[in-house]
């Protein structure tokens, strides 16, 4: 766990340090890497001795299983250690999936995943919402449909939402 907790914290200390991309895969390559590299040691001494049916056995299995999937984050600056920060994201969509029950129909239903989706999009941009809808409401009529693409909160122009 203390191994763990070094490797997030080197993590923190990019993010508190607004590191680019390039800077944060060179710590990583730095300071993460032999950590990891202990880590995966540990799991393979440890791993003979404790059966494999046991809780710890089976961490180690998992581990070792996916051993290449949890080094990935790695190889490069942008991705992340985990996948917090996108499962935060997607918490209010996944509890919006349970009031799609009481859409009243499917197709509400899917109408209101689709909004839910603008709107976390929105979010994730630091666009306010309310500011996107009002103006794709008002100028959907007069977008080419080859520039609809434009009108999403990930495309928009963020001057145009006053």
């Amino acid at each position: 766990m203390k191994l763990i907790q070094l490797l997030y914290a080197i993590e923190a200390l990019a993010r508190e340090s607004e590191m680019s991309h390039q800077q944060r895969h060179a710590l990583r390559l730095d300071k993460s890497l032999p950590i990891i590299n202990e880590i995966g040691q540990y799991i393979q001494q440890e791993r003979s001795k404790v059966t494999p049916k046991s809780p710890i056995g089976q961490a180690f299995e998992y581990c070792a299983n996916r051993w290449v999937s949890l080094q990935n984050y790695l190889t490069n600056g942008m991705l992340e250690i985990d996948s917090n920060l996108v499962e935060n994201s997607i918490r209010p969509l996944a509890l919006g999936r349970k009031n799609y029950l009481f859409a009243g129909s499917h197709d509400a239903a899917k109408d209101i995943a689709m909004f839910y989706s603008f709107f976390a999009t929105c979010t994730k941009n630091d666009i306010d919402p309310q500011k996107w809808l009002t103006y794709v409401i008002q100028n959907i009529n007069d977008t080419k449909t080859s520039k609809v693409k434009d009108l999403l909160p990930q495309f928009i122009d963020k001057n145009l939402l006053v």
